[in-house]
């Protein structure tokens, strides 16, 4: 079986908003009055980001530009850094426990070259066995061909795949690909409901092991 994990909001804790990013890179937040469509464009930016089709200093001026130069793009480029917060509680033990219960473990994250580094760096991450991203595979979940091609690099069917991710539309297009997905809630502390869900499916036991 292959046990594979979104990284943010599932291994890894990160902001959840700009005001969250301001404060984690000690920037003051502002006033920003967003124009029509502002959040659509905003998405859109970031998907392309992370399906690794704009350079980080593109990203970070044109993000600059979307938000009318109240943030420069040096201010951008010091929030997207500090985006990443650190590991939820015992994920790294987690992964031990699933290779050692003889599963394979794997990511498949929405995330871009700027993070990339520091998410490989986490003691969890650099334990899975196959570490797939959007910006790499140049596709970006939900969209049906990340998952489909994450299929074919791993050689697994939908059946042997469990997915866990806190993002819905993720969720549910992982659901559609015949995977068992399931959501986690990023606001509590994850493992244990990780764990949860792989003992109700026989596939872990209710031993843990400590980071």
């Amino acid at each position: 079986m292959v046990i594979c994990f979104d990284l943010g909001g599932v291994l890894v804790r990160i902001c959840r908003d700009w005001n969250e990013g301001c404060a984690a890179a000690g920037i003051d937040p502002r006033t920003h009055q967003p124009r029509p469509g502002h959040d659509d464009r905003a998405r859109a930016l970031i998907a392309r980001y992370q399906r690794g089709e704009l350079e980080c200093p593109d990203f970070q001026r044109e993000l600059s530009e979307l938000f009318d130069g109240v943030w420069t793009p040096d201010e951008v480029a010091r929030i997207d850094r500090a985006w990443i917060l650190g590991s939820y509680r015992g994920t790294a033990g987690l992964v031990d426990d699933l290779r050692a219960a003889g599963h394979r473990t794997a990511c498949l994250s929405n995330t871009s070259h700027s993070h990339w580094d520091m998410l490989l760096e986490n003691p969890a991450v650099a334990r899975l066995d196959v570490r797939h991203a959007s910006h790499l595979l140049r596709l970006h979940k939900p969209d049906r061909r990340i998952y489909e091609a994450f299929e074919a690099d791993v050689e697994a069917t939908g059946s042997e795949i469990v997915f866990f991710d806190d993002l819905q539309p993720n969720v549910d297009a992982a659901i559609e690909c015949g995977w068992d997905a399931i959501r986690i809630d990023h606001t509590i502390e994850t493992v244990p409901q990780i764990r949860t869900a792989l003992q109700a499916r026989g596939l872990l036991a209710s031993s843990s092991s400590a980071d």
